[in-house]
């Protein structure tokens, strides 16, 4: 179940509590993967072997990043597009436009 609040920035849904379990369950893994890097380092272990337990949790955090941000398309920019309203559709598409432009 999605819930509508009204925010400084306009109008966003509330994740449904099972989402964001899940998301919090895999924030946790990764927190728990970036600690074993650190290890890792402290350990002075192989270079290569660092490397791709860096690369595993930046594609992890991708993940979860794209969920979020599928999130905010399929609830907050589709009720801003149902609004009606311009000004809040254009708003979002700026906020979409914006976050988008900032991925590499």
């Amino acid at each position: 179940m999605w819930v509508f609040i009204y925010t400084p920035g306009g109008y966003m849904a509330s994740m449904s509590e099972s989402r964001r379990k899940t998301r919090i369950n895999r924030l946790s893994r990764l927190e728990g993967q970036v600690r074993g890097v650190a290890r890792m380092v402290e350990e002075d272990r192989y270079c290569i072997d660092i490397i791709t337990q860096i690369r595993a949790t930046r594609a992890a955090l991708a993940r979860v990043e794209e969920e979020i941000l599928r999130d905010h398309v399929e609830h907050c920019v589709a009720h801003a597009i149902a609004s009606g309203d311009a000004a809040e559709r254009q708003q979002k598409i700026d906020e979409l436009m914006d976050v988008v432009s900032r991925v590499r």
